[in-house]
């Protein structure tokens, strides 16, 4: 093992020696870097050959407390086993293991082994997809993946779009395009250049009441304010209503007020349900709506061979949010934006003589920040062009059905309890919410107090890894299946430890 910080100690007034620190051409840098991820790989397969349970670091005060104890920096250095050795309690194996078989709380994946293998080069390169020269080939590499999904969604020529962290800035985008765009063709006002136009405060979006919280997350970031945000009610099935839709854009009108934007949800986050989107490009178009599509959840449809037909519509949409750090399978962050229309990135566009000079595109120098609200950028692109290439499309679809074929066995399973209400029995994508109410429990906010008690104590006692929401005020548990190793047989499992800690827990509420 190159022992890094020694080496370079032993000689401080040698420049040469920074090599050490670098990956570079210098053969000892090199030599440096293998020694280092040996070890560091070594030390991580060992700590997931041994890890029982999805998460083993106890109680949060106690977490902290280890954690706090952790020196911060050396003045001399150190060497990496030290380190190593140091974090290995405190952080390595308290971590939570997405990967175990049990995680199935969040929308938060397993990483693909290619994709990891991605974030070294990408990591090593350390480019920043700003500009061109910052990033030569890897500019049209992430151009080449635009195109290719751009064609998969169905959008056609003159499509467009960026890689982004996720949905937040995704939805973000989309929302933005859509306030200027509307407000250059109604009013010839220039956001971008005057600000917010004198009656900003008549422009409205409207969504799902189970949209993602992003939708007024960035309505209240553009200057609209939350109460921009018309929620519309949802049917049965948990979708949004198209004559709820159409009945509020009418009383909207009378108002007096400016619809400007329609979010559809293509995988809503606690069931997966995904808006009637072709009746909503519809009434968007009828309207003269912006229609943006939040599929961070479903898009990972557009891969699978027998659930496909349930992104119809979609390519009616101006805008499409994806996600690859969820059933795409990739390392955080990974996400993408689509525009149908590559004219409309003309909103974010703003040259710095030292970036992107308006020269540069005469010249058919092609720099990406003109396509995304971020400067400094990484080439995330790499790792889905890594597991495309390797895992292939076929394994790829196959993966992402497994967990939506496991969330239908498993409501069917949970349908099958006395104590456990099912809410949705026929799961539209790979979320299940149920909630616990043993009959010994009449009292809702027990039954609630009941519900948040057995999720905390699957948590920290390491037995499973799920999570809690809210439906109509009262709390519910959710099994958000990501990890296509998972089987029935682990969630049976996980079920009959919530039996267990129920019927015990139930009993100390009521006496």
């Amino acid at each position: 093992m190159v022992n890094l910080s020694a080496n370079f100690a032993e000689h401080p007034k040698q420049t040469r020696n920074y090599d050490l620190f670098f990956l570079n051409q210098n053969p000892s840098s090199v030599e440096s870097f293998k020694s280092m991820t040996n070890l560091i790989t070594d030390s991580l397969g060992e700590i997931f050959a041994t890890h029982e349970h999805p998460y083993e670091g106890g109680k949060p005060a106690d977490l902290e407390a280890r954690v706090r104890k952790l020196s911060l920096f050396t003045y001399d250095g150190e060497r990496l086993e030290n380190l190593l050795r140091d974090i290995d309690g405190p952080l390595l194996r308290s971590n939570l293991a997405i990967t175990h078989e049990k995680a199935a709380a969040h929308l938060h994946c397993p990483p693909l082994m290619p994709a990891l293998g991605a974030e070294m080069v990408i990591n090593a390169f350390n480019q920043s997809m700003d500009s061109w020269d910052q990033s030569p080939a890897a500019t049209y590499l992430e151009n080449e993946m635009i195109r290719w999904l751009t064609g998969k969604f169905g959008y056609p020529a003159g499509s467009d779009g960026a890689f982004t962290s996720g949905g937040t800035q995704s939805n973000y985008t989309g929302l933005l395009l859509a306030r200027d765009s509307f407000c250059w063709k109604k009013w010839g006002w220039n956001v971008q250049k005057q600000g917010l136009p004198p009656a900003f405060n008549r422009l409205r979006i409207l969504c799902s009441e189970h949209a993602h919280f992003t939708v007024k997350k960035s309505a209240a970031q553009l200057g609209l304010g939350e109460e921009a945000v018309v929620p519309i009610k949802v049917n049965n099935h948990h979708r949004l209503d198209i004559d709820n839709l159409d009945k509020t854009l009418q009383e909207l009108y009378k108002a007096d007020l400016q619809p400007f934007a329609l979010v559809a949800t293509c995988g809503t986050t606690d069931f997966g349900s995904i808006d009637p989107m072709r009746e909503m490009a519809g009434l968007a178009e009828n309207h003269g709506l912006w229609l943006h599509v939040d599929a961070a959840v479903g898009g990972a449809l557009v891969l699978s061979e027998q659930h496909n037909e349930k992104l119809a519509g979609i390519q009616l949409a101006d805008s499409i949010t994806v996600d690859f750090h969820k059933l795409f399978y990739q390392p955080v962050s990974c996400g993408a934006f689509l525009v149908k229309n590559h004219s409309s990135f003309r909103f974010l566009q703003h040259h710095a003589d030292y970036l992107n000079p308006e020269e540069d595109e005469e010249e058919g120098i092609t720099n990406l920040v003109n396509k995304s609200v971020q400067t400094t950028r990484r080439f995330d692109a790499l790792k889905l062009f890594f597991s495309l290439r390797i895992v292939g499309t076929k394994r790829f679809g196959e993966m992402i059905d497994k967990p939506i074929h496991l969330a239908k066995e498993v409501a069917a399973h949970l349908e099958r309890s006395a104590d456990i209400h099912v809410i949705d029995k026929d799961p539209e994508l790979n979320m299940v919410v149920f909630r616990y109410i043993p009959r010994m429990l009449w009292e809702e906010k027990h039954v609630d107090q009941l519900n948040r008690d057995i999720q905390q104590e699957l948590y920290h006692s390491g037995k499973a890894v799920i999570a809690k929401t809210t439906v109509e005020g009262r709390t519910y548990l959710k099994f958000t299946l990501l990890n296509p190793r998972t089987t029935i047989t682990d969630i049976k499992e996980i079920i009959a430890d919530i039996d267990t800690i129920g019927k015990n827990k139930a009993g100390r509420l009521i006496q």
